[in-house]
C-alpha cells in the first residue's frame, strides 16, 4: 500500500515538474519517458515504443488521417489530477482519486440482454423514487466541483429518457468537466446522436455482442441488430474518435466471433473492447462460461500476429493493443482474471439515487433521501466522502463475487 501511494505521488510530482519546466507540450523524449498517459499525445511520430516495448499511438495512412487512440478519453486523455484539483472528498484511504463518475439515468431498457437481466425481468423502481433531472444535475455539480472530470451516462438504456439531450447540455456546461461519455445499446442512437453531440456528448460506447443477426436476437431477446450497426457507422461519420464497441464474451455463445470483431478495426476508427463475463444477480454466471483475457489474447494473436501492446493510462480499465495496418484498436477488460483495482478512479450514481463506490461491492448509500430531506451541499459531500473512504483496496475474487448478493446489472448501470 505504501509503495502504491509513493508511486502515485512520484508520477504526479514528475508530471508537474515537466509541466512547469516545458509547458503543456514537453519535448517528445520527455513525453515518452515521463508523461505517457498524462494527457500528452505526440503527433509528429507514427508510433513510439517506450522501454517496455509498448506503442503509444498509431497514425496509419490507411486510416485516412484518423488517429487511433487507446485511452478511455479518445484524444481527450486527461492527466492525473494534482492535489489542488481534487478535493479530499474524492480520495479514498489508499490514495486513489475518484475523478470518473458513472451516472445511471434509468433502469429501463429496450433490450433484454441475458448477461444483464434475468429472463423473468426485474422489478423496476417507481418513477417517484428515481432521481429527477434537477437532482442529477445538482449531484453532478457537487462531484465536478470537487474534481470529477469525466462523467459517463449509463442505464438501463440512457437514450430512452425523453430529456437526455437536456441532461447532456446541462452536464457538459459544468465547469471542470472534460469528458461527457455515454454507453448505449445503439437501437435509437442514429437519430439522436447529432443532437447529443451538439449538447456536449464527446465520447461514445456502443454495446454489440455478436455480428450475427439471429444470435443478436437470441442474446438480447429482441430484434434490432442492423440498427446497432447503423449507429456505429453514424458515430464514425459524426467524428467520434474512437467509437468504442463493447463486447461481452461468453463461451459457447459468441467466443468464436472474437477475430471477426477485430476485423472491424481494420478500416474504421473503432476500439473493440472485449469484456470478460462478470457475475451479477440473475445472469446465471458460471466460470465455465468465462473466456479469460489470456485465452482471448491467444486467439487474436494466432490470426493477427502483429498485435502490439499500447501504453495505458494509469486509471484505464482496459489493456489496449494495436495491429499493424489497422485504423482502430483492440482492448480487453479483465475484471475477473486480472483486476485493475489499484488504479480505480470510478464511482457510480444509480438511477434511484444510491451511491456505489465499487461495481462488485454490495455496499450502497442513498444520496436521494438526504437530498429530498433538504440537506445542503456540505452535508452531501460528507456522506459522499465517508462512503469513498470506506472503499476497499480490491474487490473479491470472481468465485466470491458470484456468491455475493448484488443487484442485476440493469439496476447498477452498465
Amino acid at each position: 500500500m505504501i509503495l502504491f501511494r509513493s508511486a502515485l505521488m512520484m508520477r504526479r510530482c514528475v508530471s508537474l515538474l515537466v509541466g512547469r519546466c516545458f509547458g503543456p507540450q514537453p519535448p517528445f523524449f520527455l513525453a515518452g519517458a515521463f508523461t505517457s498517459g498524462f494527457g500528452h499525445i505526440p503527433s509528429s511520430q507514427s508510433s513510439y515504443k517506450g522501454s517496455n516495448g509498448c506503442v503509444s499511438v498509431s497514425d496509419d495512412p490507411s486510416c485516412s488521417g484518423y488517429m487511433a487512440y487507446t485511452t478511455s478519453c479518445a484524444g481527450l486523455a486527461e492527466p492525473l489530477p494534482n492535489d489542488n484539483s481534487v478535493s479530499d472528498m474524492l480520495v479514498d484511504s489508499f490514495g486513489r482519486m475518484h475523478t470518473y463518475l458513472r451516472i445511471s439515468l434509468t433502469e429501463r431498457c429496450n433490450l433484454r440482454c441475458q448477461y444483464c437481466m434475468p429472463a423473468e425481468g426485474v422489478e423496476l423502481t417507481p418513477n417517484s423514487k428515481l432521481l429527477s433531472r434537477n437532482e442529477i444535475i445538482r449531484l453532478a455539480n457537487i462531484f465536478v466541483a470537487s474534481g470529477v472530470n469525466k462523467i459517463r451516462l449509463t442505464g438501463g438504456e440512457p437514450t430512452i429518457r425523453s430529456d437526455i439531450e437536456d441532461i447532456c447540455s446541462q452536464l457538459s456546461g459544468l465547469k471542470g468537466l472534460k469528458t461527457l461519455a455515454m454507453t448505449t445499446n445503439g437501437l435509437v442512437l442514429t437519430r439522436k446522436l447529432p443532437k447529443l453531440k451538439e449538447s456536449g456528448l464527446n465520447s461514445i460506447n456502443i454495446s454489440l455482442d455478436t455480428l450475427v443477426p439471429a444470435k443478436f436476437e437470441f442474446m438480447t431477446r429482441r430484434k434490432g441488430h442492423n440498427k446497432v450497426l447503423e449507429s456505429i457507422d453514424a458515430a464514425v461519420d459524426l467524428g467520434f474518435r474512437p467509437v468504442k464497441v463493447n463486447c461481452v464474451v461468453i463461451r459457447g455463445v459468441n467466443d468464436e466471433e472474437i477475430c471477426d470483431f477485430v476485423e472491424l478495426t481494420r478500416d474504421k476508427p473503432i476500439n473493440v473492447r472485449f469484456i470478460e463475463f462478470m457475475p451479477f444477480d440473475g445472469n446465471v454466471w458460471s466460470s465455465k462460461k468465462l473466456v479469460s483475457y489470456a485465452e482471448m489474447m491467444d486467439r487474436v494473436r494466432q490470426q493477427f500476429n502483429s498485435i502490439k501492446r499500447l501504453k495505458d493510462h494509469p486509471t484505464d480499465t482496459a489493456k489496449n493493443f494495436m495491429i499493424d495496418g489497422h485504423c482502430g484498436t483492440v482492448s480487453f477488460i479483465t475484471s475477473m482474471t486480472e483486476n485493475f483495482c489499484a488504479g480505480c478512479n470510478r464511482i457510480r450514481l444509480l438511477a434511484d439515487g444510491n451511491f456505489k463506490v465499487c461495481l462488485f461491492g454490495p455496499s450502497e448509500v442513498s444520496l436521494r433521501d438526504p437530498l429530498r430531506a433538504g440537506i445542503d451541499d456540505l452535508g452531501l459531500k460528507e456522506i459522499i466522502g465517508a462512503a469513498i473512504k470506506r472503499k476497499k483496496a480490491a474487490h473479491a475474487g470472481m468465485f466470491d463475487i458470484a456468491k455475493t448478493s448484488n443487484r442485476p446489472m440493469i439496476h447498477i448501470g452498465g
